[in-house]
């Protein structure tokens, strides 16, 4: 099953509200998104534990609704 752009942008704003989230579908499918998240809850997070916060926000969905996700995270400058 896909998951919509939309939905995705959704959960990860409910889990870090405060966040800058940017979604691009990689290959039209809805399973495949490119993701650019930049949120002050990352600072002093190393890279895993800022993609586990952000993981941790797709309450399961990563691997059933959701195939592939690439990640760019980071805190703001």
């Amino acid at each position: 099953m896909a998951m919509d752009a939309g939905e995705l942008q959704t959960l990860i704003k409910e889990a870090l509200p405060n966040a800058h989230v940017e979604i691009r579908d990689l290959a039209g499918d809805g399973d495949h998104y490119a993701a650019v998240v930049i949120s002050e809850s990352f600072r002093g997070k190393s890279r895993v534990q800022q993609h586990q916060m952000v993981y941790q926000a797709l309450k399961g969905k990563m691997g059933d609704d959701l195939h592939a996700l690439a990640l760019q995270t980071s805190a703001p400058e």
